[in-house]
């Protein structure tokens, strides 16, 4: 009995951080599945954010932009290596979610770019966003921040 009791009580306190961890969001027929921003030092003006987001309409959206106080200037980007050098530039027009498909904005490939951040992002903390997309329109959600390696070998 007694251990039982002590499985109730772990699972009690795991739950809650598991169901603060992830987090979701509709818009339309679209899913906006954990947004999440890595963890920067104290210096630092840029910073990453990552999501995935799920099309399950019929027509294919785009997502155009995304913006928050937090930064001065925000950027959806896209990542490359060029003759062993990583590239970073802006995606022009936007990323498109085919329909039935996921899009993943993840490290080391397409990501949000947060620029002249206003602090550091401090792991742990939520700061607020708007991603605006082409046809479902605009949904407000919270960016999670994380150390990075927390989603090292899964895509969200």
């Amino acid at each position: 009995m007694r251990l039982r009791a002590l499985f109730l009580a772990l699972a009690l306190l795991v739950v809650p951080v598991s169901v603060a961890i992830a987090h979701d969001y509709k818009l339309e027929k679209l899913k906006i599945h954990h947004p999440w921003a890595g963890a920067t030092s104290a210096g630092a003006k840029v910073g990453g954010g990552y999501v995935a987001i799920t099309n399950y309409g019929d027509a294919p959206d785009t997502l155009l932009s995304v913006s928050t106080d937090v930064a001065d200037m925000v950027q959806i980007h896209s990542m490359s290596m060029e003759n062993d050098v990583m590239k970073m530039a802006e995606v022009p027009g936007g990323l498109e979610i085919k329909p039935g498909e996921t899009l993943v904005l993840k490290p080391g490939s397409f990501h949000i770019m947060f620029m002249g951040l206003k602090a550091p992002l401090v792991e742990e903390a939520r700061f607020k966003a708007e991603l605006t997309f082409a046809k479902a329109g605009t949904v407000a959600v919270d960016f999670v921040v994380q150390a990075k390696g927390e989603h090292d070998g899964h895509q969200n």
